[in-house]
């Protein structure tokens, strides 16, 4: 319904912004909604594909060309860190779960990483989502009415145009590469493992071609799904204290990203779309989808995106620590 909806109505990336609405829609009403992770992790492999076939011998030529921009990424991720966890805590969040919120990496591994800290699990999932939900909302927006791009790039080809052999050659990479990055303990496993399996035989010369439009139509569809249905069980309480503060983080962050912006516009890396896409601190996948539709460069997006979240991952831990001990000492 939520997709048919945005349809009737225009909106950019109905598949993605319709189920989501519907479902965040469904969830603040009460409904006793139900995720669905295997389904939303198997179509997740398909973005991890569609960024791995992007990776070619063209691309790596020009590789050093991202040095800069992936350094100001990360710049932009140690700041949006730095004026969250103050943030979180001047709200009343304790240490662990204030920290872990202001992180803007994966849900998954932020609240397993809260979890071993003790954090509150249902605040961490809920100012994760909040933040994914307000970022892969407002994006579409700005891409079409401040950038003028229509957002109805064809995602891919459909699949009556792929011979049995490469869709056969996407589907172990897909599937391959998901048991490869879990066995490998990879961040975001279901996308960066298939992408990296991808991305060697795309190189390679064997991998000619992204999954067929219908793949990638998919999985936008159970994305937004995936993002609306964190609100399930959410409440009053709940709506007031962890998802109204998380608006506020949401306003840091993007005043933040903003600035960074201006500087990448002003030094002409470049195109404004491709920088807005790689420097937005939204999810890898929701990213992903939002770069094939709008004719970003797909690999300078995933790239920054790959870098943030690796970053996060290696480095939350040790910030945590450290920012736990100093807390110790003070008192």
């Amino acid at each position: 319904m939520g997709a048919g909806l945005a349809i009737t109505f225009l909106l950019p990336l109905p598949l993605l912004l319709g189920p989501l609405f519907a479902c965040l829609l469904a969830a603040l009403l009460g409904a006793p909604l139900g995720s669905m992770p295997k389904t939303t992790a198997t179509l997740r492999t398909v973005l991890g594909v569609a960024a791995g076939a992007s990776i070619t011998p063209q691309l790596l030529e020009h590789i050093g060309d991202y040095a800069l921009a992936i350094a100001l990424v990360l710049l932009l991720t140690a700041l949006i860190a730095a004026c969250g966890v103050p943030w979180y805590r001047r709200c009343g969040f304790d240490r662990p779960t204030a920290f872990y919120a202001a992180m803007p990496g994966g849900l998954q591994d932020m609240l397993l990483f809260g979890l071993e800290a003790g954090a509150n699990p249902r605040a961490l999932s809920l100012a994760h989502a909040t933040r994914l939900s307000v970022v892969v909302t407002t994006l579409p927006f700005l891409l079409t009415g401040w950038l003028d791009l229509t957002l109805t790039q064809s995602p891919g080809a459909p699949a009556s145009e792929f011979s049995l052999l490469q869709l056969g050659l996407l589907a172990v990479c897909a599937l391959g590469g998901w048991w490869l990055g879990r066995v490998l303990k990879l961040p975001g496993a279901s996308i960066l493992g298939p992408l990296l399996l991808t991305a060697a035989l795309s190189l390679a010369g064997v991998i000619e071609q992204r999954p067929p439009s219908e793949a990638i139509l998919a999985a936008q569809f159970f994305i937004g799904i995936g993002v609306g249905v964190h609100y399930v069980g959410i409440s009053t309480r709940e709506l007031r204290q962890v998802v109204s503060v998380s608006l506020g983080f949401c306003v840091i962050a993007g005043t933040l990203t903003a600035g960074m912006l201006w500087l990448v516009s002003s030094l002409s890396l470049v195109p404004s779309a491709d920088a807005l896409l790689a420097f937005a601190p939204g999810g890898q996948a929701e990213m992903t989808v939002l770069a094939i539709v709008a004719g970003a460069e797909l690999s300078f997006v995933v790239t920054l995106h790959v870098a943030r979240i690796v970053f996060v991952i290696l480095g939350a831990p040790l910030a945590q620590r450290w920012y736990s001990s100093k807390q110790t000492d003070e008192r």
